[in-house]
């Protein structure tokens, strides 16, 4: 079925233009002096630029019907062996920051830290923050998972598929950095490193996701939950900037392992849509890491 998806460098290259299209505007308005005039302003903007990849999925897989109705039916697979996947999707972010705050501790950090403060970090104009937490990664996984990932994966090998797509999610965020209050251009205030490490987190996430992903089957639910939870028990602690980098550290030692007891998994070109017996049978080791 992964065949289907052809349109690859078209949906990243529309995706990307009706994002920054939308961005360009937003960050303009917020460096404004009167930029509190244009605050909804600013959020519709930015919420429209989020939805960009989502109306371009939806425009390429409505060209195939085979396609629109194998998206439909991702959002609906709730096989039996699809059900560690999505255990594991939404306990490691979480289990991952509170790991990462308690090693922290060592390191001269408070405590502090594990205070659910209610505060995000960011601002995000007349939206509630919570909310752009909670439907920024439903709108983006719909958009990634149902059409962006399986394109490429037609072509390259997971682990390629994994590295171009983090590529690309860092080019993608870019002119968020310069709308003023958000998360994004937060980062950059705080410092290099942590705007370094944002970047670089963002390879390990996105080989997890498409780790967890496609041995769920393609389970788009599987993406959802890893980055929704990715999303909120980041910004629910009163995490300091520093637990996030050791957090970084923390999953990327993950996916080293995970590429060297899975090295064909990840490398081979080739691609099932159907899990194979050892895909589907959860085994029990470290945080209950599943081999093929």
């Amino acid at each position: 079925m992964v065949t289907h998806y052809r349109f690859a460098f078209r949906f990243y290259g529309y995706s990307a233009l009706t994002a920054w299209a939308c961005w360009a505007p937003a960050a303009y308005l917020s460096h404004r002096a009167d930029a509190a005039d244009y605050s909804a302003y600013v959020s519709f903007f930015g919420l429209l630029g989020l939805c960009g990849p989502l109306l371009v999925a939806l425009y390429y897989s409505a060209k195939d019907k085979k396609v629109m109705r194998d998206v439909v039916s991702r959002l609906t697979n709730f096989q039996k062996s699809t059900l560690p996947y999505l255990l594991l999707s939404v306990l490691l972010m979480p289990l991952s920051i509170l790991l990462s705050m308690l090693l922290s501790l060592l390191i001269g950090h408070s405590s502090d830290q594990f205070i659910i403060s209610g505060q995000a970090s960011f601002s995000s104009g007349v939206l509630p923050v919570w909310f752009i937490l909670i439907m920024a990664p439903v709108i983006e996984e719909l958009a990634w998972h149902s059409y962006g990932t399986d394109c490429l994966r037609r072509r390259y090998s997971l682990f390629t598929t994994s590295m171009l797509f983090a590529v690309y999610w860092a080019i993608w965020h870019l002119p968020l950095a310069f709308v003023n209050g958000y998360y994004h251009s937060n980062l950059v205030v705080d410092g290099v490193i942590y705007s370094i490490n944002f970047l670089l987190s963002l390879f390990p996430f996105v080989l997890l996701m498409n780790w967890l992903y496609y041995k769920a089957n393609r389970n788009i639910l599987v993406a959802v939950l890893l980055h929704l939870t990715a999303n909120v028990f980041n910004e629910i602690f009163a995490t300091h900037p520093d637990s996030k980098v050791i957090q970084t550290v923390f999953l990327l030692a993950l996916t080293v392992f995970l590429l060297i007891s899975q090295k064909s998994y990840f490398f081979s070109k080739d691609v099932a849509d159907e899990p194979t017996n050892s895909q589907s049978t959860a085994g029990v080791a470290g945080l209950s890491l599943l081999k093929s």
